[in-house]
């Protein structure tokens, strides 16, 4: 299995485990035909080879954020296209800074990951702007989310 592919799992997996963390680690945001999906982790969830081969720094205080745009199909069935992702994350005392996202494209996965730093039980506020290719609609998305260093 390449690097790529076991990142892929290592991100299926943790977006699995993450949905049953308390206080929206995931969650999601409906737009008619399309969705956002979102889930927040600390970096350290991911193993040193997968960070490595992925070129993500693996350490307390910073988390990870991915982002997936889903598209309802006919047959009601979702999958992931691709677009573009912007977004900044703001602390508690409304200190900015923007997220660099990176699209990820493996078969027909794709996602959007930025890493961001955070302090331990900081709360943080994430404003995303994601669109879909061939849509000139914007669809944004607020949530707020809290991570503890391990």
């Amino acid at each position: 299995m390449n690097t790529i592919q076991a990142f892929a799992r290592t991100l299926i997996a943790l977006m699995l485990f993450a949905i049953a963390l308390p206080s929206q680690a995931a969650g999601s945001k409906d737009f008619g035909d399309y969705q956002v999906h979102w889930s927040v982790l600390p970096s350290t969830f991911l193993s040193p080879e997968v960070a490595q081969a992925n070129d993500l720094q693996r350490s307390k205080g910073i988390g990870l954020i991915n982002i997936a745009i889903m598209k309802e199909q006919d047959n009601g069935s979702l999958k992931p296209v691709t677009g573009q992702v912007e977004g900044k994350v703001s602390n508690d005392i409304q200190q900015v800074n923007f997220l660099a996202f990176r699209r990820i494209e493996e078969g027909d996965a794709v996602y959007f990951l930025a890493q961001y730093q955070y302090n331990s039980g900081e709360l943080m506020t994430f404003n995303i702007t994601a669109r879909p290719a061939g849509l000139q609609q914007d669809l944004t998305v607020r949530f707020a989310h809290t991570l503890f260093s391990d």
